[in-house]
């Protein structure tokens, strides 16, 4: 797509009718996405980690914090980022809310720190540090390793009494998930996820599997349930070596998805406003989500599709759509609701959302054209996907100092420093 085929530009401010209904579709958008990261959290973890209302809080005050960093130049929204989902469950159960929280503001001063490196060296560095051929099986044990929470979900799990009720659901969720996302046409393709649970949920209504007890006794407003340091934890890097490591992956995903949007407004975003800039700007946003009590934010390539489908690179609409999603993190009868989603209508989702990650992991090694021919490649792939998914773990203990890696962040590093010792196979 050119540019000047574009309704509105960066900085062009649209009618005020125009500009609410645009920005209520970057809301819907982002939504089903954002939500289910603390709900998929607590499930995996087993216990509250986070919390919906502070999500759509941190999104909303991320993408504002981004929008100022790159001085306006550049129509991203920042949400919830699938792949921290395992990674914050984990350090939770390691090292609780202090161990999540201080990891995830430690992933935002990554990012700043690798800003600060962008700018003064250049980017060229990261392509040899994190080829495809590292960042694709990192992509696919991010989904790959969840499987199993959504079959818990379902209810199919090993040895799991089979409620056939909850199995319908999930059925139902998971079909119409991928009929919209297969035949969807327009703004519907784009928000398959979010039509798919408010149909499942309206079918677990019918079977009688939704409890409306904790929307009932909700008020119409409430505050978000914040976590600050300090206040309501003392910072703990116990669990820092389990999340950190997955920077590297979000930071490849961040350069994709400002490379796609570049494409469809006709600009160069890593050129201006900069790769540095919007880095800092993610990182930032990350950082204030920690603080808060959030999950860690990542670039919305569903937003990115919106750009594509309605023609309006406006930042204007992306910064009202922001403040929407701060407001709606107040709703306290809205939130309650979506936290009376049952497992089965998640499960259905999550079949499908876990997949479509690993295979975007796929699709990451099948378009660079990796050569699996080559035995280096291979020993780099495979190595890292036993790792991730075979649960391997290494512990560091030096007297009351103990640090454990392993899944996700074990793999990354081993997948780096293979890649980077290996020798490259001499031609024959």
């Amino acid at each position: 797509m050119e540019q000047q085929k574009l309704q509105l530009d960066v900085n062009e401010k649209p009618p005020i009718a125009k500009w609410i209904i645009l920005a209520i579709q970057h809301v819907f958008a982002m939504f089903g996405a954002t939500i289910l990261v603390p709900i998929l959290v607590n499930s995996a973890a087993g216990e509250t980690v986070l919390t919906i209302p502070v999500a759509l809080v941190t999104s909303g005050i991320g993408t504002l914090i981004y929008i100022l960093c790159t001085k306006g130049k550049s129509p991203v929204y920042l949400g919830s980022s699938f792949a921290f989902i395992a990674p914050l469950a984990a350090a939770f159960l390691k090292g609780g809310a202090a161990g999540a929280m201080t990891g995830t503001m430690v992933v935002g001063l990554i990012y700043i720190i690798f800003a600060i490196i962008v700018k003064f060296i250049g980017k060229n560095w990261i392509d040899k540090l994190l080829p495809p051929v590292i960042i694709g099986p990192m992509i696919m044990i991010i989904g790959l390793g969840l499987a199993p929470s959504a079959i818990s979900q379902i209810g199919l799990g090993t040895g799991a009494e089979i409620d056939w009720r909850g199995v319908a659901v999930a059925l139902i969720t998971f079909l119409t998930t991928a009929i919209v996302m297969v035949r969807g046409k327009g703004f519907l393709k784009i928000i398959p996820f979010l039509i798919g649970i408010l149909v499942g949920y309206l079918s677990a209504i019918c079977f009688g599997l939704v409890d409306f007890g904790p929307f009932m006794e909700a008020s119409f407003f409430s505050m978000p349930n914040f976590m600050l340091p300090f206040v309501s934890y003392t910072p703990s890097f116990s669990a820092l070596l389990t999340i950190a490591p997955i920077a590297l992956v979000t930071m490849c995903e961040h350069i994709g998805d400002h490379t796609a949007l570049g494409t469809i407004i006709g600009k160069d975003l890593l050129r201006n406003p900069g790769l540095d800039k919007t880095l800092l700007g993610d990182g930032i946003a990350t950082f204030v989500a920690g603080l808060l009590g959030g999950p860690a934010n990542t670039t919305y390539g569903e937003n990115t599709s919106v750009v594509g489908m309605t023609k309006i690179a406006s930042i204007w609409v992306i910064g009202l759509a922001a403040i929407f999603a701060i407001c709606l993190g107040f709703l306290g009868k809205f939130t309650a609701l979506v936290s009376t989603i049952p497992n089965p209508v998640l499960g259905g989702v999550s079949l499908l959302l876990y997949g479509f990650i690993a295979v975007n992991g796929l699709k990451v090694l099948i378009q660079n054209q990796i050569d699996f021919g080559k035995s280096k490649n291979v020993v780099v792939a495979s190595t890292m996907l036993v790792l991730g998914l075979g649960g391997a773990a290494i512990s560091i203990v030096s007297g009351d100092l103990s640090i454990t890696i392993s899944g996700m962040s074990l793999a990354a590093i081993i997948g780096i420093l293979l890649n980077l010792c290996l020798p490259a196979e001499k031609e024959e």
